[in-house]
């Protein structure tokens, strides 16, 4: 099966390059590029793709807004692909908004072509794609810097104890194999109480557990 993507880049010289680099991989194909927020989002509507590679910062529309819009379902049009953000991590003010926008990953533009390509599949595979490390900076960042409505801890209450500790975990970064050994349990019994949280809060990926755990104080950013 072929995964189609759509690249939305104000850089010609940037859409060009991941596209060369994606069009040359077995089961990759890039469907469309956008020089805009706006031209994504028709260009996400009309072509369907599978994983959209989003900047930040375009003219005409940014690609949070962009991010949502493509996200959100439809009643005429239920796809939603999946959006991997572009950034360049260190300056971009807008990641923590993107995260809440409904994107399922981040590539740092400087990224080698092989991360490229195992980001996009990564995405498209249904998982979040953001190392346990870029995740824990990127969220303890932007949630210190960015005041936001807090979610009800109520929420939480569907959950067992289990599933608190392991989501506390994943709020922080870890990795599967991680919390595995943080919790003494094997790590297939930490990907079942991920689906189980996952499926508990109405969770699509590990981004938005991150975001929950932030948004209803179940972990405090680094201060």
């Amino acid at each position: 099966m072929t995964t189609t993507i759509l690249i939305a880049d104000d850089q010609a010289m940037v859409r060009a390059g991941f596209a060369a680099i994606l069009d040359a991989q077995d089961g990759l194909s890039v469907v469309g590029q956008a020089r805009d927020g706006a031209e994504a989002v028709a260009l996400g509507r009309s072509l369907k793709p599978d994983v959209v590679l989003m900047d930040v910062r375009m003219p005409v529309m940014n690609g949070i807004d962009a991010t949502r819009e493509l996200t959100t379902p439809s009643r005429g049009d239920p796809h939603t692909p999946r959006v991997l953000v572009l950034t360049t991590f260190d300056i971009d003010e807008y990641v923590h908004d993107a995260l809440r926008a409904g994107a399922s990953g981040f590539l740092l533009k400087d990224a080698v072509p092989e991360d490229l390509v195992q980001a996009v599949r990564v995405v498209a595979s249904g998982d979040a794609l953001i190392a346990p490390r870029v995740m824990k900076r990127l969220v303890e960042t932007f949630t210190a810097s960015t005041p936001v409505p807090a979610r009800r801890a109520s929420e939480l209450n569907a959950l067992t104890e289990r599933e608190r500790e392991v989501l506390v975990l994943v709020g922080r970064g870890r990795s599967n194999s991680e919390i595995a050994a943080e919790l003494f349990i094997a790590e297939q019994t930490v990907k079942t109480h991920v689906s189980k949280i996952f499926t508990k809060l109405g969770l699509r990926d590990r981004v938005q557990a991150v975001v929950l755990a932030y948004d209803t104080g179940l972990v405090a950013p680094a201060r």
